[in-house]
């Protein structure tokens, strides 16, 4: 497995795929790597689970931190189509984090749950020595609805057509210019412009706008290794062929020039709130309809073919081993 990010299909298919406990008859749909979601079926209703790390970024203002934060935990139940509706969350937070701190965060939260209509049903608090930011905790979020409405990431089909929302690196662009603006060596212009990026980093709204106006039959949320590692994924999970033309792919005001600027590979690095869509042709007008009319960026890229694996101007891609951000990161935070 690698020494940082998400375990490797080999590990996983080593030693978590044979020791999953129980077998139940309930879970349709257990832990699989691309798919951002298990499943249950409950009486006649489908739950979506999915559990993330939580992750508190101070720098951004706790109230506004508690809402990324929120957001990205969202985002993995949202791509089943399914509307989130339930959270069960723990902090595990530093000694140093003051109560004030903690009620701003909680209070951002409640506010973007409670514009989500996500009720918070259970969690746990607390302070423990050896805890820092950003990783202050972990969040199980939960999606109840049909089982014909569920999209999964791995159900891309031959003759469908790829959109994508928003661009390359936007969470990577506004997280960054945002933590550390004066280590980035852009003009002032140019440099607010990369910071608007941090509101585009959210996709639950523009997941269940997609679905809603389909028919969509795959969608995944471009996190942990960017585009690139999100179309190999879905085209892997699928065993599809993704044909994808680089210069149909939009790329937001700030990110070539924050991208440029810090070294990093746009197209693999973390963009959380970027959405790579399939979807049968006939909806393909419909769902770009529906983004505009939300205000969100969208383009038809490409499409799936018989075959296998994720290929771009022809050339074949592979996820990346690591995230192009994280380099960044580190060096910007020392």
């Amino acid at each position: 497995m690698p020494d940082l990010g998400k375990i490797d299909r080999e590990f996983f298919e080593t030693h978590v795929r044979p020791r999953l406990g129980a077998e139940r008859d309930d879970v349709c749909l257990g832990p699989t790597p691309g798919v951002d979601f298990g499943l249950l079926s409950i009486g006649d209703r489908t739950v979506a689970i999915a559990t993330d790390p939580v992750s508190v970024l101070p720098a951004l203002g706790y109230e506004r931190a508690g809402r990324f934060a929120l957001d990205v935990v969202l985002a993995d139940v949202a791509v089943s189509g399914l509307p989130p509706s339930h959270l069960a969350v723990s902090f595990s937070l530093p000694p140093g984090m003051s109560d004030e701190a903690f009620a701003a965060v909680w209070e951002g939260l409640h506010a973007e749950a409670t514009d989500l209509g996500v009720s918070v049903v259970t969690g746990h608090t607390a302070r423990y020595d050896g805890c820092s930011f950003p990783w202050v905790g972990g969040a199980t979020a939960l999606a109840v609805g049909d089982a014909a409405d569920v999209v999964r990431p791995d159900g891309a089909r031959p003759g469908d057509d790829l959109l994508v929302t928003g661009g390359p690196a936007v969470e990577t662009t506004g997280l960054l210019t945002t933590l550390f603006p004066e280590r980035v060596d852009l003009p002032p212009a140019t440099l607010a412009t990369a910071q608007d990026r941090l509101e585009e980093a959210s996709c639950v709204r523009d997941a269940l706008t997609a679905a809603a106006a389909g028919p969509v039959t795959a969608m995944h949320d471009a996190t942990e290794g960017g585009l690139h590692g999100a179309f190999a994924e879905m085209a892997t999970g699928a065993g599809v062929r993704f044909e994808i033309e680089r210069d149909r792919i939009p790329v937001r005001p700030g990110v070539a020039e924050t991208c440029a600027a810090l070294d990093i590979d746009p197209w693999t690095a973390t963009t959380s709130g970027t959405l790579v869509v399939a979807v049968d042709p006939e909806g393909t007008d419909a769902v770009l309809s529906a983004l505009a009319d939300r205000g969100t960026t969208a383009a038809r890229i490409g499409r799936v073919v018989e075959g296998e694996g994720a290929y771009v101007d022809g050339d074949r891609i592979a996820a990346p081993s690591v995230d192009a951000s994280w380099a960044a990161y580190a060096r910007l935070s020392t």
